[in-house]
């Protein structure tokens, strides 16, 4: 999460950290796994040599594409790709405020904040002088996490489809041109100005399609809607009905309204879209110091209307319930719930389901998949007759990695979110030094999840999922965002973007983590036993380490910035002392979305951190990896202030869409209008060609 006038209860870009426990860290784990000395100089790229090709990752600037003749289209080649394009550079002062793709690619603009979505379809007005009535119809901020979900079988449908997409946040700098009025203790006098910024937030859907001069368009269409911060919805699965969802709005605890901060996300084998809340917290308050729940104080609702966008202190009862605060003594009188909004902040940190291709059908929150800040929920690959399994990621400092296994065996000619996302088990993880790792059950009753230890029924585990994590023990970890599985090999892969607390508070820098701050981030990567995603073992190892290159370091030498070690930026693979660098066109930081292409093998990597050119860091970028020979390539560079997030294509994979979020400069520079806006970009290869080939 990113806004440049105000990001509620956190700091830029991540949650405060609500975590007090004593839990291992991940980072002490891969310490006493890989030695010391191999994690001092190991910043960059630490990976098990079997999988990581030394001398590729060294030069980081290999050549592939098919040179096999192979058609990738709809067809998955018989082996992985290298990355065919030739690199863009990590910066260029001339490109500071495009989107700079490689030679032989074109990109188009497609649906920026404020375009018509969806009936009555309002024009968008320059400046964004719309109104908040207009903005319900409307594309909303902060584009993330979305999939394409085609119309039609066959060619067809590499050509139409269904878009589904996020809006995690705004910029109130720019959502209100003439300025935003707010009171000193933080109430909101003018209300359309709160109207426009819940329209804001949710998710657009929004069928699309491909002219016959190759440029994307939004249709109008039966299947455009907006789904907002108002919408209402239905609380699905073992929360449902419980005393600790029971509001003003729904006394039986089954109905709330709106989704926010509505970032990466997933889809169904049966054709549904999941939307993830993630940095839900800051949205609401409660005024009470003391005695404050553990549904509120382990997720960080603040305790001020001024650490909000204040809503909460608009009168009318839509914007009322963002404020969180009893009007009785007793946090857990269940009449005094019925009365005012202490439980509405526990309508949110869930997964939420929509269905694309019914307009009129209710979101539903999923409460078995549990309640935090939802990163993403990538559902495996489904087998006839074993469980459905989701991977979710918690996106906060020292937060935990999930999965949910369904109850209910898949089969397809039955499949629906009713039938295998309300029933099955929770899990969170647990890293060991040796390289295994376990799932360890959610499950009321089990693991020590007992009334004798705070812990009433399931719905309880559920809606506090973060302290049955910590009851049991889970691995702390820095800041796990998206996850999804590779289809060809079973791993799961795991971004954990950065910790810019290492070397405060109760994550102090010692020998085992010599980096404050730890800026640059990695990702991780397991696989499950027997390559089965509902077992309950797991084996791991580390994919790569973000950092600079060998170059920049020998260049920036002992004063390197959060580099005590310049050596620190080195790869070691386990066993040798063999080292190796990402090269300059392959150096990134903190990596935040992920998706792998099943029909080239290619690895897909978002970034999301800081631009640092001393380090070798320009704007925020897409690249693509090889994981079997090592070869990762820079694919994209986004325009100034930007996150690389969102990212799909066609069945062909001959059309990539990618999202640009809250640039800051003048992108995209639509007509002229200097104002920033979100927008999705549509990438395709000039000989029609398969994206990344």
């Amino acid at each position: 999460m990113h806004d440049k006038n105000f990001t509620p209860a956190a700091a830029v870009g991540e949650e405060p950290e609500c975590n007090p426990t004593s839990n291992p860290w991940f980072t002490d784990i891969v310490e006493r796994r890989y030695g010391r000395r191999d994690v001092v100089k190991g910043g960059v790229a630490v990976a098990v040599s079997s999988f990581l090709a030394t001398s590729a990752l060294a030069q980081g600037n290999g050549h592939g594409g098919n040179d096999d003749g192979e058609d990738y289209g709809n067809a998955r080649p018989r082996r992985r790709i290298d990355p065919g394009y030739q690199a863009v550079p990590a910066f260029n002062p001339g490109f500071e405020d495009q989107v700079v793709v490689p030679e032989g690619y074109s990109v188009q603009v497609l649906s920026p904040e404020g375009a018509p979505l969806a009936a009555p379809y309002p024009p968008y007005i320059p400046g964004d002088f719309n109104t908040g009535a207009d903005r319900e119809s409307q594309a909303g901020a902060h584009h993330d996490g979305m999939h394409f979900f085609p119309l039609y079988r066959g060619a067809r449908g590499n050509q139409s489809g269904v878009l589904c997409r996020n809006y995690e946040n705004i910029d109130q700098v720019f959502l209100h041109p003439n300025g935003f009025s707010r009171n000193a203790d933080g109430s909101r006098p003018v209300e359309d100005e709160v109207r426009k910024e819940i329209a804001s937030h949710g998710v657009g859907v929004f069928e699309i399609e491909k002219r016959a001069n190759g440029e994307w368009r939004t249709v109008r269409s039966k299947y455009n809607r907006r789904i907002t911060a108002q919408t209402p919805m239905d609380i699905a699965g073992p929360a449902r009905g419980s005393d600790l969802l029971k509001t003003k709005y729904s006394p039986k605890g089954t109905r709330t309204r709106g989704t926010v901060n509505n970032c990466a996300n997933g889809y169904t084998p049966w054709d549904t879209y999941l939307t993830c809340e993630e940095n839900w917290a800051g949205y609401f308050y409660n005024t009470v110091t003391t005695g404050r729940p553990r549904e509120h104080s382990r997720y960080g609702v603040p305790a001020a209307a001024t650490a909000t966008y204040g809503w909460g202190t608009r009168p009318e009862d839509k914007y009322a319930r963002f404020n969180a605060t009893p009007s009785t003594p007793d946090f857990y009188d269940v009449q005094g719930a019925l009365q005012d909004y202490r439980n509405e902040a526990n309508n949110f940190g869930w997964v939420v389901e929509i269905d694309p291709f019914d307009p009129k059908s209710t979101p539903k929150k999923r409460t078995a998949l549990g309640r935090f800040g939802h990163e993403g929920a990538w559902v495996a690959p489904t087998t006839i007759g074993k469980p459905v399994v989701v991977y979710m990621g918690d996106d906060s400092r020292g937060e935990y990695m999930y999965k949910f296994v369904s109850k209910k065996p898949f089969a397809p000619w039955e499949a629906c979110g009713d039938e295998y996302l309300d029933e099955g088990t929770l899990y969170v993880a647990r890293f060991n030094e040796d390289g295994t790792g376990q799932w360890i059950a959610l499950t009321f009753g089990k693991n020590g999840l007992t009334p004798a230890n705070g812990f009433n029924s399931q719905a309880d585990v559920l809606i506090n999922t973060r302290s049955a994590a910590d009851y049991v023990i889970a691995t702390r970890l820095d800041r796990p965002e998206w996850a999804v599985v590779d289809e060809r090999s079973g791993h799961v892969y795991l971004t954990l973007t950065n910790n810019s607390a290492r070397g405060t508070g109760n994550q102090p820098v010692d020998p085992a983590n010599p980096r404050a701050g730890n800026p640059d981030g990695h990702i991780v990567r397991w696989r499950e036993d027997r390559g089965r995603f509902w077992e309950t073992e797991f084996t791991w190892d580390i994919f790569v380490f973000g950092g600079p290159s060998l170059q920049t370091v020998q260049s920036l030498g002992a004063v390197a910035p959060y580099n005590a070690n310049p050596a620190y930026a080195a790869q070691v693979f386990p066993g040798t002392d063999k080292q190796a660098y990402l090269g300059d066109d392959a150096t990134f930081n903190s990596p935040d979305g992920l998706w792998v292409d099943s029909h080239t093998g290619l690895v897909w990597i978002q970034t999301d951190g800081y631009s640092n050119t001393a380090r070798g860091f320009g704007n925020q970028q897409m690249l693509a990896a090889n994981p079997e020979t090592g070869i990762v390539k820079r694919f994209l560079v986004g325009p100034k202030g930007c996150e690389l997030t969102g990212i799909t294509a066609t069945p062909d994979r001959r059309t990539l869409f990618v999202n640009i979020q809250h640039p800051d400069g003048t992108w995209p520079n639509i007509n002229g209008e200097t104002r920033p806006r979100s927008a999705t970009l549509v990438i395709t290869k000039d000989d029609g060609g398969v994206i990344g080939t």
